[in-house]
């Protein structure tokens, strides 16, 4: 099972890009997130606003090198969590329940890090190896 590393690593890139993607997408187009968040019913729309944009993009990058990998995962399954309720519980919009059902897989994905970690292609492993060997 020599590949399953490379795999636990290729899940983490590919499940860290939609953050990155997203963070990146919220930080060009503040004026139309801040609007939707408003539309929404979201208090404290520049807050929210400006913490998701720090989830996503500090909690991508983490993801993507594997780094705290299991708070910031539980973090991140949180936030989708939260944004799949808030945003996308929609049942007469088939789009929109899209989109909460993705949500909600990435959720799983994300338990799934937080419960078995990064793997061993990450700074957690690495770090974890440098502790553990003998001075």
């Amino acid at each position: 099972m020599y590949f399953l590393p490379t795999l636990a690593f290729a899940g983490r890139v590919l499940m860290s890009l939609i953050f990155l993607i997203g963070g990146i997408g919220k930080f060009t187009a503040q004026a139309a997130t801040l609007r939707s968040m408003i539309a929404y019913g979201v208090p404290l729309p520049e807050l929210v606003y400006w913490g998701a944009l720090a989830t996503e993009i500090v909690g991508g990058l983490l993801l993507l090198f594997g780094m705290f990998t299991r708070p910031v995962a539980l973090l991140l399954a949180v936030f989708c969590l939260i944004t799949a309720f808030v945003f996308h519980d929609v049942p007469s919009d088939p789009a929109a329940m899209l989109h909460f059902y993705k949500n909600l897989c990435m959720a799983g994905g994300l338990l799934q890090l937080a419960a078995f970690g990064s793997g061993l292609l990450s700074i957690d492993t690495l770090i974890l190896k440098r502790l553990a060997a003998p001075p």
